[in-house]
C-alpha cells in the first residue's frame, strides 16, 4: 500500500545557523519511495552515516526560514512480522553489527539497570517472550506525559520517573534488553495510524526499537505495543543521539513543526 508522510519546519535564526536534519526515509528497509520533494531553505550536502541514515547538512539562513519533505512511500499492507519462538543469540554467537548494541551509550546505560532488568525479567523465557515482557511492562507502568522529559533525558531519569514520551518509552526497552544481554537498536520513524484507532494527539516523529533474535532484527514499540502497518524508517541508530531529527548549533529557534503520516490513495 502507499503512504503519504512528510514534515514541515519553520524556524527563526537571529544569525546564519549550521544545522544537520535526518527526515527522509532510510535507504534500506521494507518500505520504497515512490516520489518524494525536498524543500531545504538553503543548498543541502547529503551523506549516509555510520548507520547508513540520510542525512543533510545546511545552514539555516538569518531570519525566518522553512524546511519541508513529503514523500510517497510504498510500504507493505501487512501489520510488524512476529516470531513469538524466537530464540536469544549467545553473546558470543552475535554478528558484528548487532554487537554494537548491546554496548551502553549516550542515553542508555544498562549497568545502572541491571539488576533491576533481572529481578523483574529473570524468570521469564529467554528471546521473544521476554523482551515482549519488557515491551509490555514498559507501556503498563510508564506515563505518556508530553513535557515530562527533555533531550538530555535518559532511560535510568524514566526508569525513576516512571513519565515519558514515546523517545522515552523506547530508550527504557534499549536499556533494559541490553541489560539482558539482548542487542537493542533506537528506530526514528513515521507512523500512521492505519487499522488504529487515531490516538487524540497531534501527529509527530514516532520512535521504537529493535532486538536481535534469531538472527534478525524484530520491531517492539512499548509506547503504542500493538502490531502496526506502515511503519518507514527515518534512522536507525545506538538510542535518540543518532536519530535526532534536526540539530543546530546557535541560537536557532523552531517556531512551528508539522508532521504527517497517512495511507494514501493509490493509482486508478
Amino acid at each position: 500500500m502507499l503512504v503519504r508522510v512528510g514534515c514541515e519546519f519553520e524556524y527563526s535564526a537571529p544569525e546564519a545557523t549550521a544545522s544537520l536534519w535526518q527526515v527522509r526515509p532510510h535507504a534500506e528497509g521494507d518500505h520504497q519511495i515512490v516520489a518524494e520533494t525536498w524543500q531545504p531553505p538553503a543548498p543541502a550536502r547529503s551523506y549516509l552515516d555510520a548507520y547508513g541514515n540520510a542525512c543533510d547538512r545546511l545552514t539555516l539562513p538569518a531570519g525566518r526560514s522553512l524546511l519541508r519533505y513529503d514523500a510517497t512511500v510504498e510500504v507493505p499492507s501487512t501489520f510488524d512480522d512476529a516470531d513469538k519462538g524466537a530464540a536469544e543469540t549467545a553473546i558470543d554467537d552475535l554478528p558484528n553489527a548487532a554487537f554494537v548494541y548491546l554496548l551502553p551509550s549516550r542515553f542508555c546505560w544498562p549497568d545502572l539497570l541491571y539488576d533491576a532488568a533481572w529481578d523483574l525479567f529473570g524468570s521469564v523465557q529467554p528471546g521473544w517472550t521476554r523482551v515482549q515482557a519488557v515491551t509490555d511492562w514498559i507501556h503498563e507502568n510508564i506515563r505518556y506525559e508530553i513535557g515530562a522529559s527533555t533531550a538530555v533525558t535518559t532511560a535510568s531519569d524514566v526508569w525513576e520517573s516512571r513519565t515519558g514520551v514515546c523517545r522515552d518509552f523506547t530508550q527504557l526497552g534499549i536499556a533494559l534488553c541490553r541489560a539482558l544481554n539482548v542487542p537493542a537498536r533506537y528506530i526514528a520513524g513515521y507512523l500512521p495510524d492505519i487499522a488504529v484507532t487515531p490516538p487524540d494527539l497531534p501527529m509527530d516523529f514516532c520512535s521504537w526499537f529493535e532486538a536481535w533474535l534469531d538472527g534478525r532484527w524484530w520491531t517492539f514499540d512499548p509506547r503504542n505495543n500493538e502490531p502496526r502497518i506502515g511503519r518507514v524508517v527515518i534512522a536507525r541508530g545506538r538510542d535518540a543521539l543518532d536519530g535526532a531529527m534536526v540539530t543546530t548549533w546557535g541560537a536557532a529557534q523552531l517556531e512551528t513543526m508539522t508532521v504527517w503520516a497517512d495511507e494514501a490513495a493509490g493509482p486508478n
